[in-house]
């Protein structure tokens, strides 16, 4: 089986203490959960997502994670692959919910709390906050400015323990 490996090429548009609605500025609590076989459904190129989360969800060595707003766990914000390894989690793909892209967006930190999220994760598994992923040259210094990743040649970006706690104090988790 060919073995693919994504450059994470996300925007990390804001840092917020949860989701902000890009119009009126107010603030959502979420929730971080696994994603379900149910939820898939609707998680399909022909609705808008990018990535094929199906292929992602059935892999053995990650699991799959949905941005919710608290109390509306029905409408996904935002998809996250992880994998827990000895060392660190390492970010395979992550993505905005169609709606929460571009210009258009209904809510920005999206992708900011996805990324603290995995930061909990390692902290959860003993790792110290470590979270490793590859991106997009384009976007390097993005992430190195925006989540404090030190970039460890190639794509190779990692958020080291400051990092984390940096970006688990912003979003309070």
């Amino acid at each position: 089986m060919k073995k693919t490996t994504h450059l994470i090429d996300i925007e990390i548009d804001k840092l917020t203490n949860s989701i902000e609605n890009v119009i009126t500025s107010d603030s959502f609590p979420t929730d971080v959960l696994p994603l379900t076989k149910n939820d898939l459904k609707t998680i399909t190129k022909k609705n808008g997502w990018n990535f094929d989360w199906k292929s992602e969800f059935l892999k053995p060595d990650r699991d799959v994670y949905k941005l919710t707003i608290t109390n509306n766990t029905d409408v996904i914000q935002g998809l996250v692959s992880l994998a827990v390894t000895p060392d660190n989690v390492y970010m395979h793909l992550v993505e905005n919910a169609p709606f929460n892209i571009g210009k258009d967006k209904v809510y920005a930190g999206v992708a900011g709390n996805l990324v603290a999220f995995a930061c909990k994760l390692s902290f959860q598994h003993g790792t110290d906050g470590y979270v490793s992923f590859r991106a997009k040259t384009i976007l390097i210094d993005h992430y190195v400015k925006k989540l404090g990743a030190i970039h460890y040649g190639g794509h190779l970006l990692v958020l080291d323990t400051k990092a984390a706690l940096n970006l688990l104090n912003k979003y309070k988790l």
